[in-house]
Protein backbone atom coordinates (compact mmCIF):
# COMPACT_ATOMS: atom_id res chain seq x y z
CA UNK A 1 0.00 0.00 0.00
CA UNK A 2 1.36 3.40 -1.02
CA UNK A 3 0.39 6.04 1.54
CA UNK A 4 0.07 9.39 -0.22
CA UNK A 5 -0.05 12.81 1.45
CA UNK A 6 -1.44 15.75 -0.51
CA UNK A 7 0.11 19.19 -0.96
CA UNK A 8 -2.44 21.72 -2.16
CA UNK A 9 -6.17 21.91 -1.55
CA UNK A 10 -7.58 23.18 -4.84
CA UNK A 11 -10.32 21.41 -6.80
CA UNK A 12 -7.84 19.13 -8.56
CA UNK A 13 -6.76 17.69 -5.20
CA UNK A 14 -10.36 16.81 -4.40
CA UNK A 15 -10.60 15.05 -7.77
CA UNK A 16 -7.34 13.23 -7.11
CA UNK A 17 -8.43 11.93 -3.71
CA UNK A 18 -11.77 10.86 -5.15
CA UNK A 19 -9.97 8.93 -7.90
CA UNK A 20 -7.73 7.23 -5.33
CA UNK A 21 -10.76 5.19 -4.25
CA UNK A 22 -10.56 3.37 -7.61
CA UNK A 23 -6.93 2.30 -7.07
CA UNK A 24 -6.52 -0.31 -4.31
CA UNK A 25 -2.73 0.08 -4.24
CA UNK A 26 -2.91 3.58 -2.73
CA UNK A 27 -4.33 5.20 0.39
CA UNK A 28 -4.55 8.75 1.72
CA UNK A 29 -1.99 9.47 4.43
CA UNK A 30 -3.17 12.99 5.22
CA UNK A 31 -3.40 16.59 4.06
CA UNK A 32 -0.83 19.38 4.13
CA UNK A 33 -1.71 23.06 3.96
CA UNK A 34 -0.10 26.12 5.50
CA UNK A 35 -3.56 27.09 6.77
CA UNK A 36 -4.95 24.92 9.61
CA UNK A 37 -8.50 25.81 8.60
CA UNK A 38 -7.93 24.88 4.97
CA UNK A 39 -6.19 21.64 5.91
CA UNK A 40 -9.00 20.65 8.25
CA UNK A 41 -11.70 21.48 5.72
CA UNK A 42 -10.05 19.27 3.11
CA UNK A 43 -9.32 16.49 5.60
CA UNK A 44 -12.96 16.42 6.67
CA UNK A 45 -14.07 16.18 3.04
CA UNK A 46 -11.55 13.39 2.44
CA UNK A 47 -12.55 11.40 5.52
CA UNK A 48 -9.26 11.69 7.39
CA UNK A 49 -8.22 13.40 10.61
CA UNK A 50 -4.52 13.64 9.68
CA UNK A 51 -3.33 17.13 8.77
CA UNK A 52 -0.04 19.01 8.72
CA UNK A 53 0.72 22.71 8.54
CA UNK A 54 4.51 22.25 8.51
CA UNK A 55 5.93 20.68 5.35
CA UNK A 56 9.06 19.28 6.99
CA UNK A 57 6.97 17.56 9.66
CA UNK A 58 4.84 15.92 6.98
CA UNK A 59 7.88 14.87 4.96
CA UNK A 60 9.48 13.43 8.08
CA UNK A 61 6.51 11.20 8.86
CA UNK A 62 7.10 7.45 8.62
CA UNK A 63 3.42 7.14 7.72
CA UNK A 64 3.95 8.88 4.36
CA UNK A 65 5.41 6.99 1.39
CA UNK A 66 4.66 9.52 -1.35
CA UNK A 67 3.36 13.03 -1.89
CA UNK A 68 0.95 14.43 -4.43
CA UNK A 69 2.03 17.99 -5.30
CA UNK A 70 -0.84 20.17 -6.54
CA UNK A 71 0.39 23.52 -5.29
CA UNK A 72 0.85 26.51 -7.65
CA UNK A 73 3.10 25.54 -10.56
CA UNK A 74 5.94 27.76 -9.42
CA UNK A 75 6.20 25.85 -6.12
CA UNK A 76 6.48 22.38 -7.68
CA UNK A 77 10.25 22.26 -8.01
CA UNK A 78 11.15 23.28 -4.46
CA UNK A 79 8.48 21.12 -2.83
CA UNK A 80 9.32 18.10 -4.98
CA UNK A 81 13.02 18.50 -4.23
CA UNK A 82 12.33 18.58 -0.49
CA UNK A 83 10.13 15.50 -0.76
CA UNK A 84 12.78 13.59 -2.73
CA UNK A 85 15.45 14.55 -0.21
CA UNK A 86 13.15 13.12 2.47
CA UNK A 87 12.99 9.82 0.59
CA UNK A 88 9.42 10.18 -0.65
CA UNK A 89 8.07 9.26 -4.07
CA UNK A 90 6.59 12.29 -5.84
CA UNK A 91 3.45 12.56 -7.97
CA UNK A 92 3.45 16.02 -9.57
CA UNK A 93 0.32 17.58 -10.97
CA UNK A 94 0.97 18.92 -14.47
CA UNK A 95 3.08 20.74 -15.38
CA UNK A 96 5.73 18.85 -13.43
CA UNK A 97 7.92 21.96 -13.28
CA UNK A 98 8.06 25.32 -15.04
CA UNK A 99 11.16 24.39 -17.05
CA UNK A 100 12.85 21.32 -18.49
CA UNK A 101 16.03 22.16 -16.56
CA UNK A 102 14.18 22.00 -13.24
CA UNK A 103 12.54 18.69 -14.10
CA UNK A 104 15.87 17.28 -15.27
CA UNK A 105 17.39 18.23 -11.92
CA UNK A 106 14.51 16.50 -10.13
CA UNK A 107 15.12 13.37 -12.21
CA UNK A 108 18.78 13.30 -11.22
CA UNK A 109 18.00 13.80 -7.53
CA UNK A 110 15.25 11.18 -7.57
CA UNK A 111 17.65 8.67 -9.12
CA UNK A 112 20.21 9.40 -6.40
CA UNK A 113 17.61 8.76 -3.68
CA UNK A 114 16.01 5.74 -5.34
CA UNK A 115 12.52 7.24 -5.51
CA UNK A 116 10.01 7.77 -8.31
CA UNK A 117 9.13 11.17 -9.72
CA UNK A 118 6.09 11.26 -11.98
CA UNK A 119 3.90 13.82 -13.74
CA UNK A 120 0.17 13.24 -13.72
CA UNK A 121 -0.73 14.05 -17.31
CA UNK A 122 -4.30 12.81 -17.75
CA UNK A 123 -4.43 12.32 -21.49
CA UNK A 124 -1.18 10.34 -21.51
CA UNK A 125 -2.81 7.53 -19.51
CA UNK A 126 -6.41 7.75 -20.67
CA UNK A 127 -7.76 4.76 -22.65
CA UNK A 128 -9.12 7.19 -25.23
CA UNK A 129 -5.60 8.26 -26.13
CA UNK A 130 -4.55 4.63 -26.51
CA UNK A 131 -7.52 4.09 -28.82
CA UNK A 132 -6.72 7.05 -31.06
CA UNK A 133 -3.06 6.06 -31.19
CA UNK A 134 -4.08 2.65 -32.52
CA UNK A 135 -6.01 4.36 -35.33
CA UNK A 136 -3.11 6.44 -36.65
CA UNK A 137 -1.84 3.78 -39.11
CA UNK A 138 -5.24 3.91 -40.85
CA UNK A 139 -4.63 7.54 -41.79
CA UNK A 140 -1.65 6.89 -44.05
CA UNK A 141 1.15 9.45 -44.09
CA UNK A 142 0.19 12.08 -41.51
CA UNK A 143 0.60 15.59 -42.87
CA UNK A 144 -1.23 17.85 -40.44
CA UNK A 145 -2.73 17.84 -36.96
CA UNK A 146 -4.76 20.40 -35.06
CA UNK A 147 -4.99 20.02 -31.28
CA UNK A 148 -7.20 22.42 -29.33
CA UNK A 149 -8.33 23.00 -25.76
CA UNK A 150 -10.19 26.12 -24.65
CA UNK A 151 -11.84 26.30 -21.24
CA UNK A 152 -12.73 29.62 -19.67
CA UNK A 153 -11.44 29.71 -16.13
CA UNK A 154 -13.97 30.32 -13.38
CA UNK A 155 -11.35 32.63 -11.85
CA UNK A 156 -10.91 34.82 -14.91
CA UNK A 157 -13.62 37.19 -13.67
CA UNK A 158 -11.39 37.92 -10.66
CA UNK A 159 -8.57 38.84 -13.04
CA UNK A 160 -10.93 41.17 -14.90
CA UNK A 161 -11.79 42.75 -11.55
CA UNK A 162 -8.11 43.47 -10.97
CA UNK A 163 -7.46 40.77 -8.39
CA UNK A 164 -4.38 38.55 -8.19
CA UNK A 165 -5.11 34.88 -8.93
CA UNK A 166 -2.49 32.14 -8.62
CA UNK A 167 -3.36 30.40 -11.87
CA UNK A 168 -2.99 33.71 -13.75
CA UNK A 169 0.15 34.84 -11.88
CA UNK A 170 3.31 34.71 -14.02
CA UNK A 171 5.44 34.70 -10.85
CA UNK A 172 3.86 31.34 -9.96
CA UNK A 173 4.22 29.93 -13.49
CA UNK A 174 0.55 30.50 -14.17
CA UNK A 175 -1.10 31.10 -17.50
CA UNK A 176 -2.83 29.27 -20.31
CA UNK A 177 0.16 27.41 -21.74
CA UNK A 178 1.08 25.79 -18.42
CA UNK A 179 -2.49 25.06 -17.36
CA UNK A 180 -4.36 24.26 -20.59
CA UNK A 181 -1.91 24.29 -23.47
CA UNK A 182 0.24 21.67 -21.75
CA UNK A 183 -2.40 19.05 -22.67
CA UNK A 184 -1.97 19.93 -26.35
CA UNK A 185 1.82 19.95 -26.15
CA UNK A 186 1.97 16.67 -24.24
CA UNK A 187 -0.30 14.88 -26.71
CA UNK A 188 1.68 16.25 -29.64
CA UNK A 189 4.94 15.00 -28.14
CA UNK A 190 3.34 11.70 -27.15
CA UNK A 191 2.04 11.00 -30.67
CA UNK A 192 4.69 12.59 -32.87
CA UNK A 193 7.77 13.25 -30.74
CA UNK A 194 9.41 16.61 -30.16
CA UNK A 195 9.06 19.08 -33.05
CA UNK A 196 11.96 20.44 -35.09
CA UNK A 197 10.92 24.03 -34.43
CA UNK A 198 8.00 26.11 -33.19
CA UNK A 199 6.51 29.57 -33.66
CA UNK A 200 3.96 30.97 -31.23
CA UNK A 201 1.76 33.92 -30.31
CA UNK A 202 -0.16 34.78 -27.15
CA UNK A 203 -2.97 36.95 -25.83
CA UNK A 204 -1.80 38.74 -22.69
CA UNK A 205 -4.13 39.44 -19.75
CA UNK A 206 -3.86 40.69 -16.19
CA UNK A 207 -0.30 41.20 -15.01
CA UNK A 208 1.24 40.02 -18.27
CA UNK A 209 0.36 36.34 -18.26
CA UNK A 210 -0.82 34.47 -21.34
CA UNK A 211 -4.60 34.00 -21.33
CA UNK A 212 -4.66 32.25 -24.70
CA UNK A 213 -2.19 31.20 -27.34
CA UNK A 214 -1.45 29.49 -30.63
CA UNK A 215 1.53 27.40 -31.71
CA UNK A 216 2.72 26.11 -35.06
CA UNK A 217 5.08 23.15 -34.72
CA UNK A 218 7.15 21.84 -37.62
CA UNK A 219 8.03 18.19 -38.25
CA UNK A 220 9.59 16.45 -41.25
CA UNK A 221 6.76 16.32 -43.77
CA UNK A 222 4.05 17.62 -41.45
CA UNK A 223 2.88 20.51 -39.28
CA UNK A 224 0.88 20.63 -36.05
CA UNK A 225 -1.08 23.63 -34.83
CA UNK A 226 -2.03 24.02 -31.19
CA UNK A 227 -4.77 26.33 -29.90
CA UNK A 228 -5.52 26.87 -26.21
CA UNK A 229 -7.26 29.37 -23.96
CA UNK A 230 -8.25 30.02 -20.35
CA UNK A 231 -10.26 33.14 -21.21
CA UNK A 232 -12.65 31.70 -23.82
CA UNK A 233 -14.54 28.42 -24.21
CA UNK A 234 -14.92 26.14 -27.20
CA UNK A 235 -16.09 22.63 -28.10
CA UNK A 236 -13.89 22.59 -31.19
CA UNK A 237 -12.73 19.01 -31.88
CA UNK A 238 -9.16 17.94 -32.50
CA UNK A 239 -8.10 16.58 -35.87
CA UNK A 240 -5.26 14.52 -37.33
CA UNK A 241 -5.08 14.52 -41.13
CA UNK A 242 -3.41 11.79 -43.14
CA UNK A 243 -3.16 11.19 -46.87
CA UNK A 244 -5.74 8.38 -46.66
CA UNK A 245 -8.10 9.52 -43.89
CA UNK A 246 -8.73 12.07 -41.16
CA UNK A 247 -9.24 11.32 -37.47
CA UNK A 248 -11.34 13.67 -35.34
CA UNK A 249 -11.87 13.40 -31.60
CA UNK A 250 -13.48 15.44 -28.88
CA UNK A 251 -11.80 16.06 -25.51
CA UNK A 252 -8.04 16.29 -25.66
CA UNK A 253 -7.73 15.54 -21.94
CA UNK A 254 -10.03 12.52 -22.22
CA UNK A 255 -10.93 11.47 -25.79
CA UNK A 256 -14.33 9.77 -25.84
CA UNK A 257 -15.63 10.03 -29.43
CA UNK A 258 -13.27 9.11 -32.26
CA UNK A 259 -14.23 9.29 -35.95
CA UNK A 260 -12.09 8.23 -38.91
CA UNK A 261 -13.30 9.64 -42.25
CA UNK A 262 -11.82 8.15 -45.42
CA UNK A 263 -11.30 9.78 -48.82
CA UNK A 264 -14.43 8.14 -50.23
CA UNK A 265 -16.55 9.76 -47.52
CA UNK A 266 -17.10 6.62 -45.49
CA UNK A 267 -16.47 6.90 -41.78
CA UNK A 268 -15.96 4.68 -38.77
CA UNK A 269 -16.65 5.84 -35.23
CA UNK A 270 -15.58 4.57 -31.85
CA UNK A 271 -16.93 5.62 -28.47
CA UNK A 272 -15.02 5.17 -25.23
CA UNK A 273 -17.63 4.37 -22.59
CA UNK A 274 -15.85 5.94 -19.63
CA UNK A 275 -16.27 9.05 -17.53
CA UNK A 276 -14.08 12.02 -18.49
CA UNK A 277 -13.08 12.16 -14.80
CA UNK A 278 -10.17 9.88 -15.44
CA UNK A 279 -7.43 10.56 -12.90
CA UNK A 280 -7.51 6.94 -11.72
CA UNK A 281 -5.50 5.84 -14.76
CA UNK A 282 -2.53 8.05 -13.93
CA UNK A 283 -2.68 7.02 -10.27
CA UNK A 284 -2.58 3.36 -11.34
CA UNK A 285 0.49 4.09 -13.44
CA UNK A 286 2.17 5.82 -10.51
CA UNK A 287 1.52 2.76 -8.35
CA UNK A 288 3.08 0.56 -11.04
CA UNK A 289 6.20 2.71 -11.11
CA UNK A 290 6.56 2.66 -7.34
CA UNK A 291 6.20 -1.13 -7.51
CA UNK A 292 9.17 -1.31 -9.87
CA UNK A 293 8.05 -0.59 -13.45
CA UNK A 294 10.49 1.39 -15.61
CA UNK A 295 9.66 5.13 -15.39
CA UNK A 296 11.95 6.15 -18.25
CA UNK A 297 9.30 6.45 -21.02
CA UNK A 298 7.00 8.47 -18.75
CA UNK A 299 9.78 10.76 -17.57
CA UNK A 300 11.20 11.29 -21.06
CA UNK A 301 7.78 12.31 -22.40
CA UNK A 302 7.49 14.85 -19.58
CA UNK A 303 11.01 16.13 -20.23
CA UNK A 304 10.43 16.51 -23.98
CA UNK A 305 7.09 18.23 -23.30
CA UNK A 306 8.78 20.77 -21.02
CA UNK A 307 11.59 21.27 -23.54
CA UNK A 308 8.93 22.07 -26.13
CA UNK A 309 7.20 24.46 -23.73
CA UNK A 310 10.56 26.17 -23.16
CA UNK A 311 10.87 26.57 -26.94
CA UNK A 312 7.32 27.93 -27.20
CA UNK A 313 8.01 30.52 -24.52
CA UNK A 314 11.19 31.56 -26.31
CA UNK A 315 9.34 31.91 -29.63
CA UNK A 316 6.20 33.54 -28.28
CA UNK A 317 5.27 37.01 -29.51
Amino acid sequence: MIRIATIGTSRITYQFVDAMDQVPQVALAGVYSRSPETAQKAATAFGTDVTWTDLDTMLGSDDVDAVYVASPNGAHYEQALRAIDAGKHVFLEKPAAPTAAEFSALLDTAAEHGVVIFEGMRNAYDPGTSALRSLLPDLGQIRRASLAYSQRSSRYDLVLAGQSVNIFDPKLAGGALYDIGVYCVSMMVDLFGAPQSVSAAKVTVGSGVDGAGAVLARYPGMVVDLSYSKITASDRPCEIQGELATLTFDRIAAPRELVVTYLDGKSESQKIDLSPANMAFEIKRFAELVAGADPTPDQQRTLHTLETIDAIHAAMI
